[in-house]
């Protein structure tokens, strides 16, 4: 076995070096200041230690020295040692990261200047695309009538970084920014960098992670804090951007009420497998989205009250809607903007009283409160704002009306009074027993888990059909039931509250037939989620979403959906939340299940077969793809995964999670996350609008050769995960899976069951296990021998793949991801890891599987791609990882090093926290761990 670092085997040259230049530069600065923080603040010993450490890993990547030499370093040395040297390769990475991101920056800019074409995935270049093509207004207007772009913000176990932590990043980004884009005087050039070595400083003496393991309160808090860092300012004027533009290209698609990107969450609603989400956690959920989205329109009524003091002498005629939207006092006011947004303001104030209590406001908004009349909903607010608008645009002038209160017009259409959606979601088995609880209790039916599922449907229809509840008060439950109903009553009240879109969405884990459908919709019902109208139609707000997670669900999903539909008041029910189904695709479960090829056919296969039963039911589907930061959990590059989504999959919408290190790589500032958002917005177009696929004529030829390989790697994976004796052991022993269930780190339990059984534990823990001892399984097992099993020695079977790689962007996003896991991947680190299996046998056994998988996945790779260089078709990423990833080096050898102590008794607070330590700065430094 090699064990030379898989960096080894990109070809990284002189070509393009100058355009990095300055990002090695802005490495090599902040690095510095870094370096003269740690000698000052840490000590001569730690500093030489660190910096010892940075050589000998470079050296490693050169060839040029063992990596044993390097693991020799913190063997030695005792945890409060090498704490502060965790820490320091930990805070690099956030630098680093800060660096590339603003780099990725700088070459948009200069592209931009330069007057290029537009960049792909830019929503110019989408738009450009669209011109070019024959698509016709109607066209686009059909395909956009229920246009949504959905990303759903979900808690992370490696991403609940200290809030002074995110602080000090954004503050060091936007003094680079000013040290590369402004002409200094030497004075103010050393105060520049005086201040950023300050932040840097301030990064040093802040633990980058806290003591205490974390709560759902604490991962709420973290969510929110997106919306202040850039969401509130990126979002509304980008649904106006888009707007504006797909408008002037297309002005008869009757887009006017278009308003593509709203915002999801899961922290606080997601309780399947989380005993910790109750009533009062969904309560808090939605409460704080309801107080940071009233906080922000207040805020913004109030800057613009200081901003619109025009005087009625020097402006043109004031309409008389804004005289009266200020009241009688307004009539004759010399500043009528000023007077009419006092009333806005006091209205909003009470508004938040209402819906938040006084706590929500400041004594002087209290003031404001008092005599004015809440706001119904968002509508009336849009109204008032509309007013005002017309009478800037009519007196004043529109790019006034554009600026501030254009975005918080928008804004109020984006976020309404609950910020964003909070789904629900809980495993079918809960449902189940929960469901044979109520129905025994109002006896319904004594059995029903005895039922088949004819006759389950068949019961569960009829009390959909039924204005009668199940329950009366005072019903003895169990404390199952209880918790349950009093999750979902809680949703009902944040419904009533804060208006439908606060809980759009009720999602079914593990959804394998229609019972877990109508199960979900008659807990619905006994909370009044669900009811009949006058004339005995159902009415529900709520999305009931079933989630397609192993591959065998996925096979089934088209025939669930079909069988659902023939049901006449569920096709009934559909046809009332404007012809729309959503179904949610598992990647990450379907991955444990079979494999990283098999899990990625099954989705494409399945998304097949349910685009073509929801042509066929005649309604419009929505997919929500459950994708995770890692490859191993779907995640890669956002445009290219949307472009390579079968024909007819993305029919002008989608939702989307996004989780992990992930969220703040893409949101934590509003540039990254514009251009973040701006992306999977001219996938969504490009792939609902386009023909993206490219096989025409040779689908169904190419379809039959994936199901194939798909069979042929999925028999591969099963051999190892499912079918070799003692895996699990070897899995258990060779990361540190236990470590992440018994240190502090999320709020969720690592498994759904207090079992061992790979089924059972959860794809986060899963992946981030594999990932931080730097085997990537995920992300590429059993791929290697399914290629090379299906060419065999036939030249034209490698011929076919090669023109796939070519021409099908689903292939092609495949092999790139599967390239850019591998690029990751380190066998020879991962060996240190494998010595921790104290059983010789089984570390042999299993280690020599993965060996040969790799070596074999390596080699097709290169056969398919013409090209052994994994990074070939991603510079940008190449050097990254060749620049970089010397320095995760140290933290995997110190994670080792740790991890045997810990296992051999020596437990303290320290030596915990400093293998979760290692673990988040791992996490930082691969941004996609999980």
């Amino acid at each position: 076995m090699s064990t030379l670092p898989m960096i080894s085997r990109l070809a990284v040259d002189d070509t393009g070096r100058a355009a990095t230049e300055p990002l090695r530069e802005d490495i090599r600065f902040l690095g510095g200041l870094l370096g003269q923080v740690i000698a000052d603040h840490a000590g001569a010993e730690t500093f030489a230690l660190v910096e010892d450490s940075r050589r000998d890993a470079f050296a490693v990547r050169d060839r040029e020295l063992s990596r044993d030499v390097l693991a020799a370093r913190y063997t030695d040395p005792g945890v409060a040692q090498l704490l502060p040297v965790i820490r320091a390769f930990s805070n690099f990475a956030l630098l680093a990261n800060l660096a590339e991101d603003l780099h990725r920056e700088r070459r948009r800019r200069i592209h931009l200047l330069a007057g290029d074409p537009p960049q792909p995935s830019s929503l110019a270049a989408s738009l450009a695309a669209l011109a070019a093509s024959d698509c016709t207004d109607d066209e686009v207007g059909a395909a956009l009538a229920h246009g949504a772009v959905i990303p759903v913000i979900t808690a992370h176990p490696t991403e609940t970084r200290r809030r002074s932590v995110f602080d000090a990043q954004n503050r060091i980004t936007e003094l680079m920014r000013v040290r590369a884009r402004t002409e200094l005087t030497p004075a103010e050039a050393a105060a520049l960098d005086a201040e950023i070595g300050e932040q840097i400083l301030r990064l040093w003496q802040t633990a980058l992670i806290r003591l205490r393991r974390l709560t759902i309160s604490d991962e709420i808090t973290t969510g929110l804090r997106y919306y202040d860092a850039s969401f509130f300012e990126v979002v509304p004027r980008l649904n106006r951007d888009v707007r504006r533009m797909l408008s002037e290209t297309y002005p008869a698609a009757d887009l006017e009420e278009l308003s593509i990107i709203t915002m999801g969450s899961w922290i606080g609603g997601d309780r399947d497998g989380n005993p910790f989400v109750t009533g009062e956690v969904v309560t808090e959920a939605t409460s704080a989205a309801a107080a940071a989205a009233l906080r922000h329109h207040l805020d913004e009524v109030h800057e613009l009250r200081q901003e619109l003091a025009m005087s009625a002498r020097l402006v043109g005629p004031i309409t008389d809607e804004l005289r009266r939207l200020g009241g009688p006092e307004c009539l004759d006011d010399d500043e009528p903007f000023r007077c009419a947004l006092r009333e806005v303001r006091a209205r909003l104030a009470a508004t938040g009283q209402t819906l938040l209590g006084t706590d929500f406001l400041t004594a002087t908004e209290l003031e404001w409160a008092q005599a004015a009349r809440a706001y119904a909903d968002p509508a009336e607010l849009s109204a008032d704002l509309d007013v005002v608008d017309a009478a800037l645009r009519a007196a004043v002038d529109a790019s006034i009306a554009d600026n501030r209160l254009g975005a918080l017009r928008e804004a109020v259409r984006t976020f309404g009074f609950h910020l964003s959606g909070l789904d629900m979601r809980q495993n079918s088995e809960t449902h189940e027993e929960v469901i044979a609880e109520l129905l025994a209790w109002a006896g319904a039916c004594p059995d029903y888990r005895s039922l088949d599922e004819a006759a389950r449907v068949a019961l569960l229809s009829a009390e959909l059909t039924s204005r009668r509840p199940l329950l009366q008060a005072g019903a003895d439950l169990s404390d199952l039931a209880v918790k349950e109903l009093g999750v979902l009553e809680a949703a009902a009240a944040a419904v009533a509250r804060f208006g439908p879109a606060a809980v759009p969405t009720y999602i079914i884990s593990m959804c394998t037939s229609v019972s877990d459908l109508l199960e979900a919709l008659l807990l619905l019902k006994e909370v009044g989620l669900y009811g009949l109208d006058a004339e005995g139609a159902p009415v529900c707000t709520v999305r009931v979403v079933p989630l397609l997670e192993t591959i065998e669900d996925l096979q089934a999903g088209a025939a669930i959906l079909t069988a659902a539909l023939e049901l006449p008041f569920y096709r009934a029910l559909i046809d009332v939340q404007q012809g729309v189904q959503e179904i949610m695709l598992g990647y990450s479960d379907s991955n444990k299940d079979g494999g990283y090829l098999a899990a990625n056919w099954a989705l494409y296969r399945a998304e097949l077969d349910l685009v073509a039963a929801a042509a066929a039911a005649g309604i419009a589907l929505r997919l929500f793809h459950g994708r995770g930061g890692t490859v191993g959990r779907g995640g890669g590059p956002s445009y290219d995964a949307i472009l390579a989504q079968p024909p007819g999959a993305v029919q002008g919408s989608l939702r989307l999670t996004e989780q992990g290190e992930i969220i703040a790589a893409k949101y934590a500032e509003p540039i990254s996350a514009r251009r973040n958002l701006e992306t999977l917005v001219a996938a969504t177009l490009e792939s609902t609008l386009l023909d993206t696929e490219g096989l025409g004529e040779d689908s169904a030829a190419a379809y039959a050769v994936l199901d194939e390989l798909a069979a042929l790697a999925r028999s591969t994976y099963g051999d190892l995960v499912h079918r070799t004796p003692g895996f699990v052991e070897y899995f258990t022993d060779s990361t540190p899976l236990s470590e992440i269930g018994a240190l502090n780190i999320g709020s969720r339990p690592t498994s759904r069951k207090q079992t061992t059984a790979i089924s059972d534990l959860r794809a986060i823990p899963w992946v981030l296990s594999w990932t931080q001892c730097r085997v990537m399984l995920p992300g590429w097992y059993g791929t290697g021998s399914a290629f090379a099993a299906w060419v065999g020695d036939d030249p034209d079977r490698l011929a076919q793949l090669a023109d796939y790689y070519r021409r099908w962007p689903f292939f092609r996003s495949v092999m790139s991801n599967m390239a850019q896991v591998l690029a990751k991947s380190d066998l020879g680190l991962a060996a240190r890891y494998a010595e921790l299996v104290p059983d010789a046998d089984l570390r042999e056994r299993v280690f020599g599987m993965i060996v040969d998988e790799h070596a074999r996945t390596l080699d097709m790779y290169a056969a398919i791609t013409g090209t052994d260089d994994l990074l070939a078709d991603n510079d940008a990423l190449k050097r990254s990882v060749y620049n970089r990833f010397p320095y995760l080096e140290p933290l995997n050898l110190m994670q080792v090093e740790l991890l045997r102590r810990f296992r051999s008794g020596q437990d303290s607070p320290q030596i915990r926290r400093a293998i979760q330590l290692t673990m988040n700065g791992l996490a930082t430094a691969l941004r996609n761990s999980g």
